[in-house]
């Protein structure tokens, strides 16, 4: 999947050039990222990183991830709202995964309780890469589904200009008019204005959950203000403002410092470092009240690996999605290689096939934001301690994938320019509404793509080793 600006790789000079038009560029699009050094304060910050040059991305891959991404909408949907589905699958993970226990127990405290909330929104991201098979020829293969606080819709909307000037400095404008318009913030916007119309209350309020340390904010803030273009008040507050200040009446409204809230909408709460005691007693409540939770917390299970593990199995994609057969082909074609390690004969081998050969495998526990999954010989030996432990039950074996390596130039602040071998995972964010049991929206809303040296072969962009690119599809 050669670039059409292979000639200039090696040209130093012009790649110089480039790379500092390039990081003036990301600053004006506001391609920012606050420092680790002031994570919390906006007066110091810095571009986020990214590649100097767009990555090739097979035109019919990139088509078949936004065709199938409605699909994955629906099934995410259908998932939630099937409590005997969730109990079974994840039977064996909460036994030994304290995390997937707690959000489960409160799943079901909400069901037992009744379900205040009737209005629903999903806002998810798909993430694939292109598997170079045996013949070589690229297939999309699916990683995993983030359903909650699923991010960079926001720079990845401003990262094209910054490609678009790059390849224009670099003689190269006629491929510079070929990058696609792409603008995911304003897709999950319109999800989130959706719901808060449904809502029904205009005075009500958007509430971003956010974390204590903020380095993220420009990406949430591209969402944000769409909402605010839209005349939609929108406040930010942490676990830590709902445990002290959030109450519900006696209808399950929720009231933030006296503000009825329609929407919480989650870029916290993905893993166990969110939480303490106080923040799960205000994911309790958030959870109870009737506020559009995105994600609720049937949809955050919905995502988890065990749940993925699952529907690769025979039947289960045909029982969640009845009378839908062309959706559960363009589904099953994405999916990898994906084995269970629950205790039995079934587990037992396919955990010493991975300890005999585990450069074949990633071990994947039940976590959201990178930087989690296990490779080589760490796999090995994870594995060979918890082969026969119930402990092995709180991950997944995936097939790994082999994707086709390219050159490109990885620009992060104070670091020097250097040429890298990448490859690169393309994301799809959906976005779907659901009022009682009628979807009344459900969009592909654009894309991501991120990009990393093939030298790491875990995490994102938040995690410190991916970087944000730009589809040149080819």
């Amino acid at each position: 999947m050669a670039a059409p600006w292979e000639d200039v790789l090696r040209d130093t000079g012009a790649i110089r050039e480039a790379a500092a038009v390039a990081v003036d560029a990301a600053l004006l699009e506001g391609v920012l990222m606050r420092t680790e050094g002031e994570p919390n304060a906006s007066d110091v910050v810095n571009y986020a990183p990214f590649t100097l040059l767009p990555s090739s991305v097979p035109s019919a891959l990139f088509e078949q991830a936004y065709e199938v991404q409605q699909d994955f909408n629906l099934l995410v949907d259908a998932i939630s709202q099937n409590k005997e589905f969730l109990e079974h699958t994840l039977a064996s993970t909460i036994k030994v995964d304290d995390f997937t226990a707690r959000l489960f127990r409160i799943h079901m405290q909400v069901l037992e309780e009744g379900l205040a909330q009737s209005v629903f929104l999903g806002i998810n991201r798909s993430d694939y890469m292109f598997d170079c098979g045996v013949d070589g020829t690229p297939a999309l293969k699916q990683i995993e589904i983030n359903t909650i606080a699923a991010s960079f819709g926001g720079l990845t909307s401003r990262t094209a200009a910054v490609h678009r000037r790059v390849l224009k400095v670099l003689g190269k404008s006629k491929e510079a008019s070929c990058l696609l318009h792409n603008n995911p913030a304003k897709g999950l916007a319109l999800g989130i204005a959706k719901a808060w119309e449904l809502y029904g209350s205009p005075s009500a309020v958007v509430m971003f959950l956010v974390e204590e340390v903020q380095r993220n904010i420009f990406d949430q803030r591209c969402v944000e203000n769409e909402l605010w273009n839209r005349d939609i008040r929108v406040i930010r507050r942490r676990f830590r403002d709902v445990f002290e200040n959030a109450s519900l009446d006696d209808a399950k409204r929720l009231y933030m410092d006296g503000q009825e809230v329609a929407v919480v909408y989650y870029r916290e709460g993905y893993m166990p470092k969110n939480y303490d005691q106080q923040n799960w007693e205000a994911r309790l409540l958030l959870e109870r009240s009737r506020a559009v939770k995105c994600p609720d917390i049937a949809t955050q299970l919905a995502g988890t690996k065990k749940v993925q593990q699952e529907l690769s199995q025979p039947g289960v994609l045909e029982r969640l999605l009845p009378s839908q057969p062309e959706a559960v082909a363009r589904i099953r074609a994405t999916f990898a290689g994906l084995y269970s390690l629950d205790m039995g004969e079934e587990g037992d081998k396919i955990a010493a096939t991975a300890i005999a050969d585990p450069d074949r495998f990633v071990l994947k526990p039940q976590r959201e934001g990178g930087g989690n999954n296990l490779y080589g010989e760490e796999l090995r030996q994870v594995l060979e301690k918890i082969r026969d432990s119930p402990e092995r039950t709180s991950y997944i074996l995936m097939d790994k994938i082999k994707p086709q390596p390219a050159m490109n130039y990885l620009l992060r602040a104070h670091s020097p320019l250097q040429m890298s071998k990448c490859i690169s995972e393309l994301g799809i964010f959906g976005v779907y509404v659901r009022q009682g049991k009628k979807v009344v929206m459900n969009k592909a809303a654009g894309h991501l793509l991120r990009t990393k040296a093939v030298d790491h072969v875990d995490g994102g962009v938040a995690a410190g080793v991916a970087v944000l690119d730009t589809p040149y599809v080819v």
